[in-house]
């Protein structure tokens, strides 16, 4: 049966493929591909005939990345962190604002308040996590705050044996904090796994957070189920706590509205318009329902295509809930190392 993501995806391939509306990158690509994309590529399964080009977004100039059909568009260029290596790099014209419209409405079901102000101890700069979160806040009326954050240097620090100086980076970054959320009305805190347990250990800085803050969304790095468990049960039963997985390559998958057989206490699903997460063997198949897989990722918009991206993740392949096609993902866990790479959370 054809999908309306199947569509989309035959769509997006003459798109892409075009020489009319393609990007340099992919136009130059189809020649090396040994199918014919146009032709061959009928649903979401076949993209998996595609490399992983993930990789050449850390050299490839960016104009090239820019389909010609979107070339009197005004684009956006990002950078993720920098996990796995130097930083990747992407484009965007639109596309993060209508996936960001979809993850409101998913965090709004969770209990997230519809306005307020927003404060997020995360990285801005050129990575899209301050813009995204910048927006949510925007979506709502809401003002938006931020502290200088620098993942990269935590992770600098921490790869040369330096933890202490990166627990002093930490405590800088909460030393800013504190000041906002004494003198504002913030209702949204976007932070992540480690900045919170920092934070509950600060007293003065916890209080704070609890005399003010509604919401509480964590994201940027994985979070064991005790974790999460103490910051739901011991540290934040009266607030609104969600996750929000994802990446700069994908964008980002909100954690869905707990339903009745749920034995997870967080699923996370992408924006089913535009991505796909699959959970893989080592043998590239999908894993069963139930069972933990690596994740692989396709990206299928106007301005980005990026098929068969094998990420740093693995998580446990949920079914849809009744009404969706797409699967959650659970228990969102990083590898230590991948292809001899040290692997590095930090603190984001």
């Amino acid at each position: 049966m054809t999908s309306h993501f199947d569509s989309h995806v035959r769509e997006s391939m003459t798109w892409h493929f075009d020489t009319n509306t393609g990007s340099p990158f992919w136009l130059a690509k189809r020649a090396e591909l040994g199918f014919d994309p146009i032709r061959d590529v009928r649903s979401a399964a076949d993209l998996v005939l595609f490399p992983d080009v993930s990789a050449e977004l850390r050299s490839v100039t960016v104009r090239d990345l820019v389909p010609k059909g979107l070339s009197d568009r005004v684009f956006q260029v990002y950078e993720s962190g920098g996990t796995t290596g130097e930083p990747k790099r992407i484009v965007d014209c639109g596309y993060r604002v209508r996936m960001l419209a979809w993850a409101r409405q998913r965090l709004l079901e969770l209990g997230v308040p519809p306005g307020g102000d927003w404060l997020h101890l995360g990285p801005t700069g050129p990575h899209v996590a301050g813009s995204d979160v910048a927006r949510h806040s925007a979506m709502g009326g809401g003002f938006f705050h931020s502290v200088d954050f620098d993942p990269r240097w935590v992770k600098h620090l921490m790869a040369h044996g330096l933890g202490e100086i990166a627990e002093k980076y930490l405590e800088h970054l909460l030393d800013q904090a504190e000041p906002i959320l004494r003198t504002q009305e913030i209702a949204v805190l976007n932070t992540t796994p480690p900045v919170l347990e920092a934070i509950c250990a600060r007293p003065e800085l916890y209080e704070l957070v609890q005399s003010k803050v509604e919401a509480i969304l964590w994201a940027g790095t994985s979070i064991s189920l005790e974790t999460l468990r103490q910051l739901r049960e011991v540290f934040f039963p009266d607030k609104v706590i969600a996750g929000v997985y994802g990446n700069s390559l994908m964008g980002i998958a909100p954690q869905r509205r707990p339903v009745d057989d749920d034995i997870h206490p967080c699923v996370f699903t992408p924006f089913p318009e535009t991505t796909r997460i699959e959970l893989v063997g080592a043998d590239g198949q999908p894993v069963d329902y139930g069972e933990r897989g690596r994740v692989r990722l396709h990206l299928v918009t106007e301005e980005m295509f990026l098929p068969n991206v094998l990420e740093r993740d693995t998580a446990v392949r949920v079914k849809p809930v009744p009404g969706e096609d797409v699967d959650g993902l659970a228990d969102v866990q990083t590898y230590r190392a991948l292809d001899e790479v040290e692997i590095i959370e930090g603190v984001y």
